[in-house]
């Protein structure tokens, strides 16, 4: 029977001989993958991986940039930053944004975030 697609993934660890030595093979799923859905056992295989979703690495930023604020031009940047982390953050770790008036309040709520 000939192959009607390309699978391309398969064919390279055919041809590197790699298909019969995936780690784990013939091995039962540990118990834990089964109790939690897609996305979850994503997360976790994506946080052993070391990614750090791309709002996260925002908010560390925002973080240090509060940190080192002095001026109204710092604020702007800041500010421009935190619109941008709002857009791509899950709505209930969305952030206001700061002025020099609140910007001892700002350092208290970014820092609680971070951690």
């Amino acid at each position: 029977m000939e192959r009607e697609y390309n699978d391309l993934i398969g064919d390279i660890l055919k041809n590197t001989g790699e298909k019969d030595q995936v780690k784990g093979k013939g091995k039962p799923l540990p118990k834990g993958y089964l109790e939690r859905d897609v996305y979850q056992n994503f997360q976790k295989i994506a946080k052993d991986a070391g990614y750090l979703p791309e709002w996260l690495k925002l908010q560390k930023q925002i973080s240090e940039a509060i940190h080192q604020c002095q001026s109204e031009e710092d604020i702007k940047a800041i500010n421009e930053k935190i619109m941008k982390h709002n857009k791509i953050c899950p709505p209930p770790m969305q952030k206001n944004l700061i002025s020099l008036e609140n910007l001892a309040h700002a350092k208290n709520i970014w820092d609680s975030s971070t951690k």
